[in-house]
């Protein structure tokens, strides 16, 4: 269903351009994405069309019309979704490992946003063709609890939470390394690699404020171990797996930061095992809370870990409880 407001640029802010007034008003809708409406006629400054590099003074009234979502490439597939809550505005699902969130370069089925047309039939266009209902996203290997959203009232509301960091977003994770303290924060801005398209990294010339909070759940000595529980504060591409393996702590077994190695010189040869049988880093968004924009409640959402990481967890607390009893 198309959608419209209407914003005025206060004359009390400094001249700016359209696109980037626009790009902090609606969370959620890219830069180009912006310009491609504007450029179409969609977006108008005071009843007339306009440029996206066009200065707003102060005084003007912006109308924007976002149309209904448009028959896209990515085709309904009838794939078993877990979901956790539905109803009209949204839908909370647990993400297994090894969805991608959305279709690309080499992934045109089996994606999340696949399984979601099929079950859901309408949802919010304002990601783009490509990713309807998509507001915030978890790495392909990385499983656990995401939220969509089935019209764009709902997709701007959430969208404009994770841009305020009132999300709660919480993430189980095992890392090689003793980390110590038991909590602390790391602030470290990130974006691309310079020279590694598929790596984020704090050396990139256009790197983004990124804070991750961590609490240690366990620390396992003899293997060098630590299970600890993450809170993002901002949520960046590959934020988790970028501070950790920057601070010389990979996930297990993640295979873009160094964790693989890391995991295949582990000396326990079934703990190894194990870890090797996980499709990807060790991690899983654990928990996620958010208003819900209708009703204005707080709701939150939890998930345990898939069987792969479960089985690697068990096997560490049965060897350290047997080795804590054994020191008794």
């Amino acid at each position: 269903m198309e959608s419209s407001r209407t914003l005025v640029f206060s004359g009390e802010c400094r001249s700016t351009r359209l696109d980037v007034f626009l790009g902090g008003e609606l969370p959620g809708v890219s830069r180009a994405r912006i310009k491609r409406l504007i450029d179409e006629g969609l977006i108008l400054v005071d009843g007339q069309p306009s440029k996206a590099a066009a200065r707003l003074r102060g005084g003007e009234e912006i109308s924007i019309r976002l149309p209904a979502a448009q028959p896209t490439s990515a085709q309904p597939e009838a794939i078993p979704l877990r979901v956790l809550y539905e109803d009209s505005d949204l839908i909370v699902i647990d993400k297994p490992a090894g969805m991608v969130v959305h279709p690309a370069a080499g992934h045109a089925t089996g994606t999340l946003v696949n399984a979601l047309l099929h079950h859901c039939r309408d949802l919010s266009g304002i990601g783009g063709e490509m990713r309807p209902g998509i507001v915030h996203r978890l790495d392909k290997d990385t499983s656990g609890v995401m939220v969509a959203t089935k019209n764009d009232v709902t997709h701007i509301a959430l969208a404009a939470q994770f841009k305020e960091h009132s999300i709660n977003r919480r993430y189980l994770a095992l890392l090689h390394g003793l980390l110590t303290p038991v909590s602390g924060r790391i602030e470290l801005a990130i974006g691309r690699h310079p020279n590694q398209r598929l790596k984020i990294s704090s050396q990139s010339r256009q790197a983004k404020p990124a804070i991750t909070h961590w609490k240690v759940q366990r620390l396992f000595d003899t293997d060098r171990l630590s299970l600890v529980d993450l809170r993002l504060e901002t949520g960046r591409t590959h934020q988790i797996r970028v501070h950790c393996s920057e601070r010389n702590m990979p996930l297990v077994h993640d295979p873009l930061y160094g964790g693989r190695a890391r995991t295949g010189a582990l000396q326990d040869g079934r703990l190894k095992k194990l870890a090797q049988q996980l499709p990807g880093q060790a991690l899983h968004a654990r928990l996620l809370g958010f208003i819900h924009p209708r009703s204005q409640q707080y709701l939150e959402f939890v998930s345990a870990p898939p069987p792969a990481f479960a089985e690697l967890l068990d096997y560490l607390e049965l060897k350290y409880r047997e080795t804590d009893c054994g020191q008794e």
